[in-house]
């Protein structure tokens, strides 16, 4: 029996919206990964050293991963099965462990971003985290108040960062930004920063498969007054609405709201600057600093 599109609707609302407690889930996934490295390197008869010298590592990086305090990426994970000759003991992890590095209320989310045929964000005050340059991500998470510590600001810039794969994706995902100008001038992390991520946004902006429009401040009309949102449709032509605020989130699946939200967005690109102005927008403002 094939599964139903609410089911499916179900399945994905669920995962993105799991309990308090999914948290120290992903917690509990990355331990027991490391304690399953470690017992297979001691098996293997390698000191932490040269372990890490075979997957390109130090002693110090391989002892963050086995006592959790870092998340391996999937390759990272590849190639230590590879070395360790664990027959996909440690591969049967990846997924698991990927998931957990991002943070609970975006986990869902990030599993659609990687399944996407379309993705269509309007964004407001901060840049959308697909376009992010790492130095903008450290800043903004710096920002953070509770302060968040050094080893959750390192995981999920490698998180973010590795959602960016989506630019070079075969075939190619059809991507939409619209960025409010206030989210463009914001200098996080100063103005050196500030170039780098405008610098950024231009070289994305040339891509084929994207479209990126500024909204001007002084725009009279804007369909976005009720913030930043993502619709995205999946391959199988299931589409998804995002909105996250103070560290909570929301995905509908309900048809109406969908097509409604998507709708929104098709009347907040009419409204922005077209592409090629918006662009030229980002190097007056780039040239400006």
């Amino acid at each position: 029996m094939t599964e139903s599109t609410d089911e499916k609707a179900e399945t994905v609302a669920a995962e993105d919206s799991g309990p308090a407690t999914a948290d120290t889930a992903g917690q509990a996934v990355v331990v027991a990964f490391g304690q399953t490295m470690k017992t297979l390197r001691v098996r293997a008869g390698l000191e932490r050293e040269e372990f890490g010298r075979r997957i390109g590592y130090s002693a110090s990086t391989i002892a963050s991963y086995e006592q959790a305090r870092r998340i391996p990426s999937p390759r990272t994970i590849e190639r230590a099965d590879e070395v360790l000759d664990a027959g996909g003991l440690l591969t049967v992890w990846k997924e698991q462990v990927e998931r957990a590095q991002y943070p609970v209320f975006f986990q869902g989310m990030a599993k659609l971003e990687k399944e996407a045929l379309e993705l269509l964000a309007y964004d407001t005050h901060v840049l959308n985290g697909l376009l992010q340059t790492e130095k903008y991500t450290r800043a903004v998470l710096d920002m953070r108040r509770p302060v968040l510590d050094q080893e959750t600001v390192e995981q999920r810039v490698a998180a973010r960062l590795a959602r960016q794969d989506i630019f070079s994706r075969w075939p190619a995902p059809l991507l939409s930004f619209v960025l409010e100008e206030a989210a463009l001038r914001h200098p996080w992390g100063g103005k050196s920063v500030h170039r780098g991520q405008l610098e950024q946004l231009l070289l994305i902006g040339e891509k084929q498969n994207v479209e990126m429009q500024v909204m001007p401040t002084d725009r009279e009309h804007n369909a976005g007054v009720d913030g930043a949102f993502t619709v995205i449709t999946r391959k199988d032509g299931m589409r998804f609405v995002y909105t996250e605020a103070q560290g909570t989130s929301a995905l509908q699946t309900e048809p109406e709201q969908t097509t409604l939200a998507a709708a929104r967005y098709g009347i907040i690109r009419s409204q922005a600057l077209p592409s090629r102005e918006s662009l030229d927008f980002v190097e007056r403002l780039l040239r400006s600093l």
